[in-house]
């Protein structure tokens, strides 16, 4: 059954995968099941053949050995291979309990092996495909919070602080009740207080540099806009 449909049915493929999961054969007993998911899309026990590879992805991604094909030897950890095995949750039950809990940890991976971008796109597909899981108001945070880690300071594109500006309100506002308010503001205030600096470093530059009176205006004004209420407003319209 491993090359093609199993002529014995989805239960021989649930029993090796049992069998190879008993002996942490994990990636063996992950294709087991994909073999149940590609032939027997209606199996009677197809739920639990997608939280048997949710439990195997996770497990993976804890950082369990799986063991090489004659049981000798402890295999090396693949916590990387974790992250296609969520996917392949998401692809096999996109309206399951744990398509959701499976991009959410597709996203904290990416985060650990330091793909920003992979991450925000997990992220992304999140907040998107699953808007009223209760997984989402934690997906806006670490989007604004993905977004924010991008960004490299004042002098410059502020297109990534934006993001994260927008991502932060959008939290706030849907979200007013959630414990992590707090952090939500912070990230807010540290955003605008970036975009206004940028807006101070360029309206400088045509003040003091250029001698662009007119040029440094606009940026002196974009700056009280961007955070009228912050110190740096304040600088701006002294």
């Amino acid at each position: 059954h491993e090359y093609g449909k199993s002529v014995y049915g989805p239960e021989a493929s649930f029993r090796s995968a049992q069998i190879r999961l008993a002996q942490h054969l994990d990636p063996k007993a992950f294709d087991a099941y994909q073999q149940i998911v590609a032939f027997y899309p209606n199996y009677e026990k197809f739920d639990l053949v997608i939280s048997e590879q949710y439990r195997i992805a996770s497990a993976i991604a804890d950082g369990a050995r799986g063991r090489w094909l004659w049981g000798l030897l402890p295999g090396l950890r693949k916590r990387e291979s974790a992250v296609t095995y969520y996917e392949y949750v998401v692809a096999n039950a996109p309206y399951s309990d744990y398509a959701p809990l499976a991009l959410m940890n597709v996203a904290k991976l990416h985060k650990r092996f330091r793909n920003k971008i992979e991450a925000i796109d997990a992220l992304d597909r999140m907040i998107n495909f699953y808007p009223n899981s209760i997984l989402t108001p934690d997906a806006y945070l670490r989007m604004a919070q993905a977004f924010q880690s991008l960004v490299d300071g004042p002098e410059y594109d502020q297109v990534s602080a934006i993001d994260a500006t927008t991502y932060f309100q959008d939290f706030l506002i849907l979200y007013p009740g959630d414990p992590n308010v707090a952090k939500a503001e912070q990230g807010l205030d540290e955003m605008k207080t970036e975009r206004a600096n940028s807006k101070m470093k360029m309206a400088e530059f045509y003040h003091y540099k250029r001698h662009n009176y007119i040029a440094a205006k606009v940026f002196y004004n974009e700056a009280i806009t961007v955070y009228p209420d912050s110190p740096v407003a304040q600088k701006a319209r002294a």
